[in-house]
């Protein structure tokens, strides 16, 4: 097989996140169900496409070609982003009081309480889509963005530290809508630090 039709495929992650307070079980088996659905269709047409470049057919002109290649960063940024937030949680959490990411958010933001208030402050925004806290190695900083598409308002260059998921399937299942700031609150109560640490380069 030539370079040009290798195809990679990825294989679903499994948690254990059971017993988490305030995300229920049913929420997260839904919400894994989901996150294979990012993996099944990301390996589809990683296939597809590889099928495309082997027959000559992968001119940026061609419309399916190019639809394909706009829905794989649609599809792959939805693996990958939920692969972030459930690698991030913990049935086990400790207050963050020290450490590089808590010095970080100081640095950026004041404090590590005001990153926390910004943070989850973008997470309370109206609409569905992703509150990531970003590191951006140019500044050495923290930056906390919203992503709605997935594939959409990602900083070019900067690396996912932190990443809470707002699409409605996250929660709605055990708060209503304007219950989402119990939401957040379970999220940030159950975040790894350790692993959201490791996650800053160097």
């Amino acid at each position: 097989m030539s370079a040009q039709t290798l195809v990679k495929n990825y294989t679903p992650k499994k948690w254990d996140l059971s017993g988490l307070q305030g995300i229920s079980d049913d929420t997260l088996q839904i919400h894994f169900g989901l996150y294979e659905g990012y993996v099944k269709n990301t390996n589809l047409l990683n296939e597809r496409l590889a099928e495309l470049r082997s027959a000559g057919k992968n001119s940026g002109a061609d419309p399916g070609y190019a639809e394909l290649v706009r829905r794989l960063g649609w599809e792959f940024n939805g693996m990958r982003l939920h692969e972030y937030y459930f690698d991030n949680l913990t049935k086990n959490a400790t207050a963050l009081s020290g450490g590089r990411l808590y010095d970080l958010a100081g640095q950026s933001f004041g404090s590590f309480e005001n990153w926390k208030k910004d943070f989850t402050a973008i997470g309370a925004m109206r609409g569905v889509g992703w509150a990531i806290s970003f590191y951006d190695a140019k500044s050495d900083g923290l930056v906390n963005v919203w992503i709605g598409d997935h594939n959409i308002n990602e900083l070019a260059g900067c690396d996912p530290i932190i990443v809470m998921d707002l699409w409605e399937h996250a929660f709605i299942r055990d708060y209503k809508p304007a219950e989402k700031g119990k939401y957040i609150e379970a999220f940030v109560a159950h975040v790894d630090w350790g692993v959201c640490e490791s996650r800053l380069p160097g």
